[in-house]
């Protein structure tokens, strides 16, 4: 077995024993476990996974059963109980979370979110759209789903994603296609901030660059604490997780780059004017 089919098995291993769980939890009379008072929704390959280590490294706080639970994605059909039977009990102070970075991206997400989590807070990291849409490219390669080069890959990318979702966004096809293939749809993040803001009030959500987090992620951590209403603390190391490790060539050539950059200009000129943040990627 190569070390991505072992790896795919473990993640499934993984994912069946916590769902399995979850529904015995949720089969119990009374109260299966208690919601999330915050959120970690994206983006994908924006730091979301270092950021879940820090949290999760808060004395006050006790983290779900896995991350990526992905309830308002993908499983939302199982029903609430089921998602609250990954969360713990919690001590008088205490305060519990997940983190799914396809909640920032998927558009029925928002509203969902809305109606089930009224006071949660939500915490996004946005990063560089170019060098997020290789690493995203390079996350999906790794894990065996995609044959095409990145430059290939860029030039299929609306007709992949028109196709799948032609039913909807929630078909096993849809999410598939839009986790794995949406290398530049998810760089395009005022997009999916106008959804959000248009159910969740601004003031609810706070937005981070991941290269702040990368540069000084003792303040970028404290700003997050103090927006979450949770004390001051500092782990013991500022540790980036990654599962993606590549070593060969890099396909972003400086012509895709330029290519890129030229694509996300208008994008990131409308976040710098929804956020009021001056240009966050200059170049």
């Amino acid at each position: 077995m190569t070390g991505v089919a072992r790896r795919q098995v473990t993640d499934r291993l993984r994912r069946g024993v916590r769902a399995a769980r979850a529904w015995g939890r949720a089969a119990r009379p009374g109260d299966p476990g208690p919601l999330p008072d915050f959120l970690v929704i994206g983006g994908q390959r924006c730091g979301t996974t270092s950021l879940y280590h820090h949290l999760a490294a808060h004395p006050q706080v006790q983290v779900a059963s896995g991350k990526e639970l992905q309830y308002f994605s993908v499983h939302h059909a199982r029903g609430v109980r089921w998602y609250r039977g990954h969360f713990p009990r919690l001590a008088p102070g205490e305060r519990t979370f997940e983190a799914s970075p396809y909640y920032l991206f998927h558009p029925s997400v928002p509203a969902r979110v809305a109606a089930t989590l009224p006071q949660a807070r939500f915490v996004a990291l946005l990063r560089d759209p170019v060098q997020r849409a290789y690493s995203h490219y390079l996350h999906t390669r790794s894990y065996g789903v995609e044959p095409l080069s990145f430059v290939d890959a860029l030039d299929a990318e609306e007709e992949r994603l028109a196709r799948a979702t032609a039913g909807g966004p929630d078909s096993a096809a849809a999410h598939r296609a839009l986790r794995n293939y949406s290398y530049a749809a998810r760089g395009r993040y005022a997009e999916q901030l106008d959804r959000w803001f248009a159910h969740i009030p601004r003031e609810r959500i706070h937005l981070a660059r991941t290269e702040d987090l990368q540069a000084d992620p003792a303040g970028t951590y404290a700003d997050i604490l103090r927006f979450l209403g949770l004390p001051a603390f500092t782990p013991e190391a500022f540790t980036r997780h990654t599962r993606r490790v590549d070593p060969g060539l890099s396909e972003l050539t400086p012509a895709l780059r330029e290519r890129l950059g030229a694509h996300f200009a208008p994008h990131n000129a409308r976040l710098a004017t929804l956020l009021g943040w001056s240009d966050p990627w200059l170049g």
